[in-house]
């Protein structure tokens, strides 16, 4: 699944860090040459899947592949890091945990290791990007997990005949048709514990980069553009249209921000659908009560949200595991070479919900219906962009803009206080 985000816990882990240090422990990178080792905090699942995928590929090259499934690897590797302890490949959830190693001369480029004429060829435009730090690949994108994506009911769907929009102004229609026809159009919940608000930022960053498009996306996860400027206000425009409206959404626009999003969209699966649309990443149906888990293909629907015109740029939000390199030996570049292998997810696709970042992995590996789906979405998209908040500075992508957001859609902020607020908490 790898759900998600960035486990906020400075104090957890500078505690850990004084424990690794003051253990003495020694280098995980494999003391035999001939031995790689992998950490990853990925669903078992999915490492079972990859485990599988890579393991006669490396036999063949008499090298032993060592997969360790760890916690909270965005902190964990920092530290270990510090102790001469990182492993000789690691899977990477945040594009800014790799350039933080970077800056600390941790990880290897991976430009002469791996075939980048083939890559830009066979994975979405932006993949390579979101690893690349100064010029150089550092990450290499080998899960990947898709947001923005609609879900529906698909049995109440196809009885009222709806019809998927195809511009964001179809999609506002839609919604205008259901408020009409008596039905409740939009499922939405932000609360998810201490990290409340990040299903806003979410959209916030989707409807970003549909409006004002990936450059101006990229300048403003990379501190470029104020929150507080025309293009982020626009995006704001757009989903306060959306869920101001008490009659477009379940429960009123006063439940957002206390609606889990976990549970969230359940309600479409109701005998009268408390809503017919609930946006949100790859990863939900593992929340969708256990009946519908058991028959999605026949129960659930999904499209992407549409684009601005029709036939205009249809970028993907996502996220994903970077595999980074720690080690130089040449064990470790053959496996991390290995991982560009499409063909090495085959397992994990059939058996998980891993979904493949190489656009000619093609459909037909994926088990279902919606699988299938969600995978084309992202196959058929112009550009992959890497969730803005997961490569913000922390104290805003897991701090200042969760928080803001959450006030603003509560009522408790207004729209320019809340995006002041995120701007000022950017530390130049």
């Amino acid at each position: 699944m790898n759900m998600r985000k960035k486990s906020v816990g400075l104090v957890a882990a500078a505690a850990s860090s004084a424990l690794v240090l003051a253990a003495g422990i020694a280098p995980a990178q494999a003391a035999d040459a001939n031995t790689v080792t992998i950490w990853t905090s990925v669903d078992q699942p999915v490492l079972d899947g990859l485990k599988a995928g890579l393991a006669p590929i490396a036999k063949k090259q008499g090298i032993t592949v060592k997969w360790e499934k760890v916690d909270n690897i965005n902190q964990l590797i920092v530290t270990k890091v510090q102790a001469n302890a990182a492993p000789d490949i690691a899977l990477i959830p945040q594009p800014g945990v790799i350039a933080d190693l970077v800056k600390r001369k941790a990880v290897k480029p991976l430009d002469t290791v791996v075939d980048m004429a083939t890559l830009k060829k066979t994975m979405i435009p932006g993949e390579l990007e979101a690893g690349t730090v100064n010029g150089k690949l550092y990450g290499l994108l080998t899960s990947m997990n898709v947001k923005g994506l609609v879900f529906y009911p698909k049995k109440a769907w196809n009885a009222a005949g709806y019809k998927i929009p195809n511009t964001m102004a179809e999609l506002e229609a839609l919604t205008a048709q259901m408020v009409k026809a008596g039905q409740t159009p939009w499922c939405n919940g932000i609360e998810s514990g201490t990290a409340t608000g990040w299903p806003a930022t979410d959209w916030i960053e989707n409807l970003v980069m549909r409006y004002a498009g990936v450059k101006v996306y990229n300048d403003w996860v990379a501190g470029k553009i104020k929150f507080n400027s025309p293009q982020i206000k626009q995006a704001a425009a757009e989903y306060e249209k959306l869920f101001f409206n008490d009659a477009n959404v379940n429960g009123g626009r006063k439940s957002i921000a206390t609606n889990n999003f976990g549970t969230a969209g359940n309600a479409m699966f109701d005998a009268k659908p408390g809503c017919m649309m609930y946006s949100q990443g790859s990863f939900i149906t593992g929340f969708f009560p256990k009946n519908i888990q058991a028959a999605l293909d026949q129960e659930v629907g999904v499209f992407g949200l549409p684009p601005v015109k029709a036939n205009g740029v249809k970028p993907i939000e996502g996220g994903g595991d970077l595999a980074a390199l720690f080690s130089d030996s040449a064990a470790a570049k053959t496996i991390m070479k290995d991982l560009t292998i499409p063909a090495i997810g085959i397992p994990a696709a059939k058996s998980s919900s891993f979904l493949s970042p190489y656009k000619t992995f093609g459909v037909k590996n994926y088990p279902g219906a919606l699988t299938k789906a969600i995978a084309g979405v992202a196959y058929n998209s112009n550009y992959f962009l890497f969730d803005g908040s997961d490569a913000m500075p922390g104290a805003v992508g897991a701090g200042s803009f969760w928080k803001e957001m959450t006030a603003w859609i509560a009522g408790q902020e207004t729209l320019d206080q809340a995006l002041n607020n995120i701007d000022a908490s950017w530390v130049k």
